[in-house]
């Protein structure tokens, strides 16, 4: 270990080089962000980690990514979710909505809970987190619709749907939901809680858009062959 690391000791100056999709300079290291990595005390570090330490000490290191956290709140989807919701920019607003909205789902589940007989108490879910996930989950389509054209018509056929997709199509679906014009006397965060509750248990409006789609494609399914055309 000595030997690699007395050759690193040579006298290193900042300079920019001709890079492609990067500006750092190939000498400096990958940050580290989990948060297992500091946890762990310096007796149970293996060869491997001890020699990584040192290098840390002697070379510099690439910052970190804006979207990179070792919080335990850090979640990926929510956060994709507030990505898509934020509108010129704006994303501490659209991050404060996001948490209004849990804040606004955990309140409502207590008192839910709080009125049920004893018996009922142990149905009811007040973790806001789960009741996101769950509501995405159920919303979620299988197949989509696309347009393809034979013989001068367009056609609509039924396709599977990709992960990203059908990811995209629930948050754009309640995104859009809450937008309408029909509810514009209440806030952002109280309609957003109102559909995410709703769909959690299979119901609301955007559950309904994915019955209504899985129905169109049931419909056009004498299509489908047309998929591989």
């Amino acid at each position: 270990m000595a030997t690699s690391i007395s050759g690193l000791l040579k006298p290193w100056t900042p300079r920019v080089l001709q890079m492609r999709w990067s500006r750092y300079n190939p000498y400096y290291l990958e940050p580290e962000v989990r948060r297992e990595a500091y946890d762990k005390p310096e007796t149970e570090l293996s060869d491997k980690e001890k020699e990584e330490q040192n290098l840390k000490a002697l070379r510099p290191i690439k910052a970190a990514e804006s979207s990179v956290t070792s919080s335990i709140f850090y979640d990926p989807v929510i956060s994709k979710f507030i990505n898509m919701m934020m509108k010129h920019g704006n994303k501490v607003l659209a991050r404060e909505i996001m948490t209004e909205t849990l804040v606004h789902i955990k309140r409502k589940q207590v008192e839910k809970y709080h009125k049920a007989p004893q018996e009922k108490k142990d149905e009811i879910d007040c973790n806001p987190y789960s009741i996101f996930h769950r509501a995405l989950e159920n919303c979620k389509p299988v197949v989509g619709l696309t347009s393809i054209q034979k013989g001068g018509k367009h056609y609509q056929v039924p396709v599977p749907l990709s992960d990203n997709r059908r990811r995209f199509l629930v948050m754009k679906w309640m995104i859009t939901e809450c937008r309408e014009n029909k509810h514009r006397r209440m806030h952002m965060y109280e309609k957003l809680s109102q559909e995410l509750m709703a769909a959690s248990v299979k119901e609301g409006n955007v559950f309904k858009k994915k019955i209504e789609l899985h129905k169109m494609a049931e419909s056009n399914r004498a299509y489908a062959h047309y998929r591989w055309w």
